[in-house]
C-alpha cells in the first residue's frame, strides 16, 4: 500500500538549477511507494490490467493526475499492461514530485 501522504501532497514547481535528490533522500522515498524500481536513473513500474479497457482507463486516469499536478510521466501502453515513468526535466533526474505522482498512481489501483 502506498503511503497517504505522498498521495495527499500537491507537486510544487521544481525551478531550474534544483539539485536531483540525493541517493539516499531517493532509497527513503522508494520505501513509500510500492513496487516501484530505478531503471537508469528514473522511477519505473508495469501495470497489468485484464484487458485493453481497462489499460485505457487506467491511462486516462494516469493523464487526469498528470493535468492537475502538472507533472507527465511517460507511458508505454500495450494492449494489458501500462508502463509509466517519472524523471524531472529540470533537475535532470528524480525530485520528489516523481515520488509523489507515483504514489498517486499506486493509489488508482488500490481502489
Amino acid at each position: 500500500m502506498c503511503d497517504n501522504t505522498l498521495v495527499m501532497e500537491p507537486c510544487q514547481a521544481v525551478p531550474e538549477g534544483t539539485p536531483a535528490l540525493s541517493d539516499h533522500d531517493v532509497h527513503h522515498l522508494l520505501t513509500h511507494v510500492d513496487d516501484w524500481e530505478l531503471v537508469d536513473g528514473l522511477l519505473e513500474k508495469v501495470f497489468h490490467f485484464e484487458d485493453h479497457y481497462q489499460t485505457m482507463a487506467f491511462v486516462n486516469a494516469v493523464a487526469w493526475i498528470s493535468h492537475r499536478e502538472d507533472h507527465h510521466p511517460e507511458m508505454v501502453i500495450a494492449y494489458d499492461a501500462c508502463m509509466v515513468r517519472y524523471s524531472t526535466h529540470t533537475v535532470d533526474g528524480l525530485s520528489r514530485n516523481d515520488f509523489l505522482c507515483a504514489a498517486k498512481v499506486d493509489h488508482l489501483v488500490e481502489q
